[in-house]
């Protein structure tokens, strides 16, 4: 590790020498392309060092998920991948219960049974339920999981749910009962604690780190799902960022989530790095996109700087509210961003 030596003189000739080890610690610049597509080309010519996928445990196919083999030739380069695995049931038609047999051990897991994003007039995502997974109905999916992951060849983030804010905003309801959002974020809590647990009792990839998914746009909803009790078992503090208003800068907009975070965690918490699994820019209130970005350096480094929870890796959400349009201008931009400290 590098040493800082300092030796001082006084002009009587006493003299005092102090040391200090320190180490260079880099933000990674990261991605996410539409639909879980390959970012391989749009990564081209850039210090793109972490990547953003999802998954749904309903899947039968999570690691590195089907016909995506270009995921184990970035990640067994070097890419840090933040795999996000959801209750939220999708990548399989089959809504019902699934039996199949998973290194000699034949499971059956039932139907999901809870429903989330209740946003009135749209129609409700189905997903496992948090009393499903903590009577251990659930734990085929994991044992599947589990058993693909280790076939990679290298340690992911495994970040558990995309945003549980945007899941329980509305409520959920879980086998016919409704439940708050302060209520499902208590059971999501408790059931996150297990699968955790669950995945940590087991032999993981060495360098295996875990997190646990949030938008970060309810200051009361971060707290309830932020325990001490579940931080001792994250490895990553982790939200969301996104530009959507022309008074939003990179600046302020990164550090909402961090001001709650130091004023409502315990010490736990705060002495967890960050993952910003998404950021982005909207172009109907920013049409030059690459402006904003080119912002996000210095914003991360003055966060950094501040001292608190420091943000370690940031990746750019290429979908949604961040799609880049131009799409070359955008890359262009992010390219250029993250050759720039904090980033290089």
């Amino acid at each position: 590790m590098p040493r800082v030596t300092v030796r001082v003189r006084d002009a009587a000739g006493q003299a005092a020498t102090a040391a200090l080890d320190y180490q260079v610690v880099t933000v990674l610049g990261g991605y996410y392309l539409a639909g879980n597509a390959d970012p391989t080309a749009d990564m081209v010519g850039g210090r793109f060092r972490s990547l953003t996928q999802y998954r749904s445990f309903a899947d039968g196919y999570i690691f590195p998920g089907w016909q995506k083999d270009w995921l184990l030739t970035l990640g067994r380069a070097g890419v840090r991948v933040n795999m996000v695995l959801e209750l939220k049931h999708y990548g399989t038609a089959n809504l019902g219960a699934q039996t199949f047999t998973v290194d000699g051990v034949t499971y059956t897991v039932p139907a999901p049974s809870m429903t989330i994003q209740q946003r009135p007039g749209t129609t409700w995502p189905r997903a496992y339920g948090y009393s499903q997974v903590l009577a251990g109905h659930c734990d085929g999916l994991l044992a599947r999981a589990l058993s693909q992951y280790r076939t990679m060849g290298f340690p992911v983030n495994v970040q558990l749910a995309s945003e549980l804010d945007t899941d329980h905003e509305f409520g959920t309801t879980e086998a016919g009962t409704t439940y708050t959002w302060a209520e499902s974020d208590a059971r999501a809590v408790a059931a996150m604690s297990y699968v955790v647990d669950w995945f940590r009792t087991r032999s993981l990839p060495a360098g295996t780190t875990f997190s646990v998914g949030s938008g970060g746009f309810d200051r009361s909803g971060f707290r309830r799902t932020h325990p001490e009790t579940l931080m001792t078992r994250l490895d990553f503090l982790q939200w969301n960022v996104y530009a959507t208003d022309p008074a939003h800068t990179a600046l302020g907009r990164f550090r909402r989530t961090k001001d709650w975070a130091v004023a409502d965690l315990g010490p736990v918490a705060l002495s967890r790095p960050v993952l910003i699994a998404e950021w982005g820019v909207r172009k109907a209130e920013f049409p030059d996109q690459a402006a904003w970005i080119a912002t996000v350096p210095d914003a991360i480094r003055r966060l950094n700087r501040e001292g608190g929870p420091r943000i370690v890796r940031t990746n750019y959400f290429n979908s949604g509210w961040g799609t880049l349009d131009p799409r070359d201008t955008g890359l262009a931009a992010l390219r250029a961003a993250y050759a720039n400290s904090p980033y290089a």
